[in-house]
């Protein structure tokens, strides 16, 4: 993507000196299935442990700093980072209060919180071993930029623009919670829990397709560089439910799904990416 350094965005909320500041992010435990498991378990946000009827027997405790201990201080790496997500949260914001503006309503800013190791959010603690993920109590994305080390090196999805898509989708669900729809699929999911995995797999496939309404005014304004949507499309195939389950040596199982496919996953991000209309991102119609 083209972009420029640019310091920290006002709505990132630093807490990197906070939590388990001198320990590892806890993923080097077990061997074999046990280690594929935990990791697909980070981006999959559900204990595929419990899922699978597996255990990750004889698998260590992860480190734990020591009290007092000093924080870690952030690397080069780390810090592009931090402003990489700073441009690309900024850049997000502006296009949803166009798109809110223009349908009469006002935009309320998301908070992204960056963290090492653990915190607190208003949905209970949060772990870097849960992924990136939304919390409609706070309005808040919470992510530990470690993650984007397990999405290039584990699975296969590098380069800025797939780090962008993870930010894109997860605000695309602060876009929901704004419009509504969070509240009323969780009221259907207490209504009908035999349709809770599906309403969350339409969930989901709506905030890959918001994210490809945003991605698609970044080509409009030129931003896009050869290779990001290639990149963008990476990575939303990387965490298809199928994908993780066949790379946990699990079987491919429809009904636990609570994402969707790698292909569901990349056709709605094309079709927001393609229309940059959010009225083209209904998957709960396309559901029935």
């Amino acid at each position: 993507m083209r972009w420029k350094p640019g310091g920290v965005s006002d709505d990132v909320e630093d807490r990197r000196d906070e939590g388990g500041g001198g320990g590892g992010r806890g993923l080097q435990v077990g061997l074999g299935g046990g280690l594929v498991l935990l990791v697909l378990s980070i981006v999959f946000k559900t204990d595929l442990f419990a899922l699978l009827g597996a255990e990750p027997a004889g698998s260590p405790p992860g480190p734990v700093a020591a009290e007092g201990a000093p924080p870690r201080p952030p690397s080069p790496i780390e810090d592009q980072r931090v402003q990489f997500v700073s441009f690309g949260l900024d850049d997000l914001q502006a296009t949803w209060e166009k798109e809110f503006a223009a349908a009469g309503r006002a935009y309320s800013h998301a908070k992204l919180v960056l963290f090492r190791d653990e915190t607190r959010s208003a949905c209970g603690g949060a772990e870097a071993s849960t992924g990136p993920f939304y919390c409609p109590g706070d309005g808040k994305v919470y992510v530990d930029l470690g993650f984007y080390d397990d999405l290039r090196d584990r699975f296969g999805a590098p380069g800025e623009f797939a780090q962008a898509y993870v930010i894109a989708h997860e605000v695309g669900h602060h876009v929901q919670t704004l419009l509504g729809v969070e509240g009323k699929v969780r009221r259907m999911q207490a209504e009908s829990p035999e349709r809770r995995n599906a309403l969350s797999v339409a969930l989901e496939l709506q905030a890959d397709c918001l994210a490809g309404v945003w991605a698609h005014s970044t080509g409009q304004r030129q931003i896009l560089e050869k290779g990001d949507v290639e990149s963008g499309i990476g990575a939303a195939a990387a965490v298809g439910d199928d994908r993780l389950q066949r790379l946990a040596q699990a079987r491919v199982s429809p009904e636990t799904w609570t994402h969707g496919s790698s292909a569901q996953r990349v056709h709605w991000f094309r079709r927001g990416l393609e229309s940059g209309r959010v009225a083209d991102c209904d998957t709960f119609r396309a559901a029935h």
